[in-house]
């Protein structure tokens, strides 16, 4: 059984794996095209979990 991490990604981590800079994925927030965030954070910044966009970069449209 694989264990499944809980480590929340921000847009820097986003983009660092699915290979585009961090505003392309801040582009993607706000055209509706990146899963709504998992938290936000004290500070108002949105994370992910890393399986969140795991899952949505296998699905997304021009996967590569």
């Amino acid at each position: 059984m694989s264990f499944c991490s809980r480590e929340l990604w921000s847009y820097s981590e986003i983009a660092r794996h699915i290979n585009v800079q961090p505003d392309t994925v801040r582009n993607y927030r706000r055209h509706g095209l990146l899963p709504d965030p998992d938290v936000v954070d004290g500070s108002g910044h949105p994370r992910w979990y890393a399986e969140t966009i795991r899952a949505w970069a296998r699905n997304r449209p021009g996967n590569r």
